[in-house]
């Protein structure tokens, strides 16, 4: 288990379940920290409390279990374990395309919880790692873009080489602290003026 408590945000819409959960979660050393009985409930204490887990039953009233999870998936929130006494395929496939990182078939018991939560949370960390290296691939990749276009304006603009054009937005962002795809950002917008 985790160092440190993990911070747990519950719904479901049967009070008893929600009580015997909170108490399964905390004697397994995690701290709930809002329980609730509908998914739209649910999606506000995520978006408010950041948690490190939202676990979710799939049949509540206002917004079902895996719209709710949809919602805090989208929003990169936290990950969501679903709790459904249903194993239906349907169920099972939507809870997939909501981006559900975990899926619980009740009746459990206390040992089931903790892998399943503790599982979710690394296939978690591990995908907010791969969004963040996609986005830093895709900067890197606009910025050679507009560096190539502006060494090709300044090649056909001043007859400079390419490694010549390159060294001018280079020493460009140094003297001026800008990072080189605005230099080249700011040649292309003075070209097409």
């Amino acid at each position: 288990m985790s160092e440190k408590k993990l911070r747990i945000v519950i719904a479901d819409d049967e009070p008893i379940i929600r009580l015997d959960l909170k108490k399964m979660l905390e004697d397994c050393g995690y701290d709930v920290i809002a329980e609730l009985g509908d998914g739209a409930s649910a999606v506000e204490a995520a978006r408010n409390l950041n948690p490190d887990v939202v676990i979710l039953d799939i049949k509540m009233p206002v917004l079902d279990g895996i719209d709710a999870a949809k919602i805090i998936a989208d929003e990169k929130i936290a990950p969501v374990l679903l709790l459904t006494a249903y194993s239906q395929i349907d169920l099972v496939n939507r809870a997939k395309e909501a981006g559900v990182f975990s899926y619980l078939v009740k009746p459990f018991k206390e040992a089931d919880l903790m892998p399943q939560i503790e599982v979710a949370l690394a296939r978690w960390q591990a995908y907010l790692k791969i969004e963040e290296q996609a986005s830093e691939f895709e900067d890197k990749l606009e910025t050679r873009k507009a560096v190539d276009r502006a060494k090709g304006i300044l090649m056909d603009q001043y007859g400079l080489k390419e490694q010549e054009a390159f060294r001018r937005i280079q020493v460009q962002s140094m003297n001026t602290r800008k990072s080189m795809r605005e230099i080249a950002e700011a040649i292309i917008i003075a070209h097409n003026v």
